[in-house]
């Protein structure tokens, strides 16, 4: 995730300020309920930053308004890592971060904002040392890895955050509280989609659906190649991987779906309280070995809970969307990015509730689930004792599992049989039930030297 994605949440299906305003809802700011303040220095935690130059620069600068910043690591120290390198001058400066955990015995507290296939190997590292954890979305390349990260934070008793920041909003609260009192009766479907990696017209964030380049071109002296690579099998650098690049190739990154899938998943999860899929299903655009399709169609089926029904959630990228709905007001569009709750009753599409008479008709409850002081700040809070983060990893990790879980359903290997069954899936047993040849790409083996 680069910095300007931090700032176009709307396009992601978040459900956003204006749903409060529908429901006619005030809502208090949050340095009014949380009692957040100036931050005296013996209180301030020692904050080390893996992956500075894109999203990590913005949770640095987030974190830094109350703890100290010590050390950075960065496997490619190009114009936008020496520009962090001096924005914290006091902090120490690494490539490795192998070697800036064995060496820095300051660190209380590490951010990760590398590809996605070294997030585990790096949080996992700083677990073991007592280092409490930041890791971005999604929290791990594979589902095992999510999975071992969940028990690893229970095990090694340390606070842990995943930078989906839209947890931490207020819209998604409100969206529960309406959901739980019924406005449009029992859910039993939802639709989440983006533009990402392209729409096929306007824009392109990353390029899917092509294959290896050709050429091998020097390495930049700023880049340690080899680190890049971390567990992923070796290949020739080409600047068609690095920087930002990496998200679509099956070896570095996870995808339209995983970039934007713990986003968009995350208030459905919360709003219909759920976990894992019982199974899924995925249709796509030609698929390769190398990256990821240019646009695909995944649906996961999931089991009544508590008082609600079954529900299916289906994801689609690549400029894919649902078919409008009949209860959009002329001219209106269903959006590059949303996501849309389909109930008994009615539905609500991103920010409003329809049809337009159930909204102007429907008196919200008196707002209840608590602000949160900020998505880093909770993550800060927890780190000095307070409660768990809002995307603590025993939230995460399943969330990202289930998110993983889709792009197995979009493997090349097994798109021919899958084109005739629904992949089933066990999560108390780990397993794909009628599919074993599929549980081996829950993980995968790394590369020598590198290891969980």
């Amino acid at each position: 995730m680069n910095e300007k994605d931090s700032k176009s949440l709307s396009r992601r299906g978040f459900i956003g300020t204006s749903a409060i305003a529908v429901a006619g809802i005030t809502i208090v700011p949050a340095h009014a309920v949380t009692g957040l303040g100036h931050t005296a220095p013996s209180d301030k935690l020692n904050v080390a930053g893996v992956g500075i130059a894109g999203m990590g620069k913005s949770n640095l600068a987030n974190v830094a308004k109350t703890e100290n910043i010590v050390a950075l690591c960065d496997v490619d120290w190009r114009e936008q890592t020496v520009n962090v390198f001096k924005t914290y001058p006091g902090a120490k400066q690494y490539k490795d971060f192998r070697i800036m955990l064995d060496n820095q015995k300051d660190i209380d507290a590490v951010i990760i904002a590398t590809p996605d296939h070294t997030h585990a190997v790096i949080s996992l590292e700083a677990m073991k040392r007592g280092k409490h954890v930041y890791t971005q979305k999604p929290l791990t390349y594979t589902v095992h890895e999510a999975r071992v990260l969940t028990q690893a934070a229970k095990e090694y008793k340390v606070a842990t955050q995943m930078g989906n920041q839209g947890q931490a909003g207020e819209g998604p609260r409100r969206l529960r509280e309406m959901i739980w009192d019924g406005v449009i009766g029992p859910v039993r479907e939802v639709h989440v989609w983006t533009d990402r990696p392209n729409n096929g017209m306007l824009k392109t964030y990353w390029p899917q659906g092509v294959g290896r380049p050709e050429g091998t071109p020097p390495i930049p002296e700023v880049l340690d190649w080899d680190l890049f690579v971390g567990p992923a099998p070796m290949r020739p650098y080409n600047p068609a991987y690095h920087p930002f690049k990496w998200r679509g190739w099956w070896d570095f990154g996870s995808g339209a779906l995983g970039d934007i899938g713990c986003h968009s998943f995350d208030p459905v999860f919360r709003a219909l309280k759920l976990k894992y899929p019982t199974s899924l299903q995925a249709v796509s655009t030609l698929v390769n070995d190398e990256t990821y399709p240019s646009g695909s169609m995944v649906r996961y089926e999931f089991p009544a809970r508590e008082n609600m029904p079954p529900v299916s959630l289906t994801w689609y990228d690549g400029g894919l969307r649902p078919m409008r709905i009949p209860e959009l007001e002329d001219g209106a569009q269903m959006g590059a990015g949303g996501t849309l709750f389909v109930g008994d009753k009615g539905k609500i599409l991103d920010d409003k509730i329809l049809p337009g008479s159930l909204r102007e008709s429907y008196k919200a409850p008196a707002p209840y689930i608590p602000s949160s002081p900020g998505h880093e700040e909770e993550w800060i809070l927890a780190c000095k004792g307070g409660t768990p983060g809002g995307s603590n990893f025993d939230w995460a990790g399943p969330l990202t599992e289930t998110v993983l879980l889709g792009n197995i359903a979009l493997r090349r290997a097994l798109k021919e049989k899958l084109s005739g069954q629904v992949l089933n899936w066990n999560a108390e047993k780990f397993s794909f039930t009628n599919l074993p040849e599929a549980d081996k790409f829950l993980h995968y083996e790394y590369r020598n030297g590198w290891h969980l």
